[in-house]
């Protein structure tokens, strides 16, 4: 599909003059099934692992189809643009060309807000949403992602963690799951933590006092009650004004996540780089969902994409960790320092992180151990992601340095999806 709103017989991209009329699409809005997956559609599906072969036969008189595919990116050479590539590749991959993905960069069909609403009525098949920007229609997930501040941070490890241990989480929680259901969508990853969020500014500030005063742009709730607690003011504004703003004076610091900062070329005009180790600041919460119609597409087809789409998560991280490198090499290159808050601030954070984990269970959408959960998850996958080779292999502030931007996620993508709860959700 390009980007205008097409037709149902022009999305199905129907090859030959005769269907298997139990094994095509049956309309461009089919109910839902389930609060997973949607499962339930026609024809044999496939063990996960199965043969290429195997596969090739089993799909061989399906019709080809066409599904377009909003992703996170701007546009196929951006930082992120992994993220929606590496599953167009996947899924083409494994469907032997009977799946085409087509994809639409920058939000072209429909905004962040209106998402939900165009994968219900048929204008997108696949998009990257982010739930948060709507909290009280997503609240489990709002919730949740303010967790995520409970996090260790790190440009590498720590991009890992949150999508490992967010998986299992996102599909244990039945508020999530009934949530997307109710709105007629199907969650293909219902959380997907966004970047680590690191914070810019015109001049180091990497002290409790050094904060006190501070104009500093942020993005979230969350986000605004920690740097009240390190006496910053904090400042909301939309980020295509960000940079203006900062070379006015107007906001002394930026708080934001690595891979827009290095593409937006805020560094310019903040070129001092300040993050956090011990905990994060909270993340936003994306989300990988299909349309109404993916109830009625063939078994086969469903199981083909909701595994491609696991699968790709190595090209999320990757997005988030070339990201990173990108960011602290510009700081560099334009003088400014790349330095950790200090322990006393970090304290702070730390304290605040807790009080807003407390706050968000008090809203009853999600489980009250819910600390405890994300600590020992976070214990279990540090160890084996470090036993994979995934560990840190230095500090932050030389990231740029030890980081190898020719690395793919691969086989961290199969782990994740192989051990968790989402395997549980497969449509069979």
């Amino acid at each position: 599909m390009k980007n205008n709103v097409p037709s149902c017989a022009t999305r199905r991209s129907i090859a030959g003059a005769v269907a298997v009329a139990a094994l095509t699409l049956s309309g461009c809005a089919g109910g839902v099934s389930g609060a997973g997956t949607g499962g339930g559609g026609a024809g044999e599906g496939f063990e996960y692992g199965a043969s290429q072969d195997d596969v090739n036969e089993l799909i061989e008189d399906l019709d080809p189809i066409t599904l377009n595919f909003q992703p996170v990116a701007g546009s196929p050479t951006s930082i992120a643009s992994p993220a929606g590539t590496v599953m167009k590749e996947l899924v083409e991959e494994r469907s032997n060309g009977k799946v085409e993905i087509e994809m639409v960069w920058g939000q072209a069909i429909a905004g962040y807000d209106e998402i939900p609403d165009a994968l219900a009525d048929g204008r997108l098949d696949l998009s990257y949403a982010i739930p948060t920007y709507s909290p009280t229609e997503f609240p489990a997930i709002n919730d949740l992602a303010t967790t995520t501040a409970l996090l260790p941070s790190s440009p590498f490890l720590g991009e890992f963690l949150p999508h490992a241990v967010y998986n299992d989480i996102g599909w244990s929680n039945e508020s999530v799951l009934s949530t997307y259901e109710e709105k007629g969508v199907v969650p293909l990853t219902p959380i997907i933590p966004s970047a680590g969020y690191y914070a810019f500014c015109g001049e180091p500030s990497i002290s409790e006092s050094g904060w006190q005063g501070s104009q500093v742009r942020i993005g979230s709730v969350a986000q605004s009650a920690m740097m009240q607690d390190l006496g910053a003011s904090p400042v909301s504004m939309e980020h295509t004004e960000v940079f203006e703003a900062l070379q006015r004076g107007t906001v002394d610091c930026n708080l934001g996540p690595a891979a827009v900062s290095a593409e937006s070329g805020l560094v310019e005009a903040a070129e001092n780089l300040t993050y956090t180790t011990d905990s994060s600041f909270p993340r936003a919460a994306g989300a990988f969902l299909a349309g109404s119609s993916f109830a009625d597409l063939p078994l086969a087809y469903q199981q083909i994409i909701f595994d491609s789409n696991a699968l790709a998560s190595g090209g999320v991280v990757k997005g988030q960790t070339d990201g990173a490198a990108a960011v602290i090499r510009q700081a560099k290159e334009h003088g400014g320092d790349v330095s950790a808050f200090d322990q006393g601030a970090q304290d702070i954070l730390r304290e605040t992180s807790e009080e807003l984990t407390a706050d968000a269970v008090s809203n009853g959408s999600i489980d009250e151990d819910i600390a405890a959960t994300i600590a020992d998850s976070v214990e279990r996958w540090t160890e084996e992601l470090e036993e994979s080779g995934l560990g840190d292999q230095g500090d932050t502030e030389t990231f740029d340095e030890w980081y190898d931007e020719d690395a793919d996620f691969n086989e961290f993508a199969a782990l994740v999806y192989e051990s968790s709860a989402a395997m549980d959700h497969r449509p069979s």
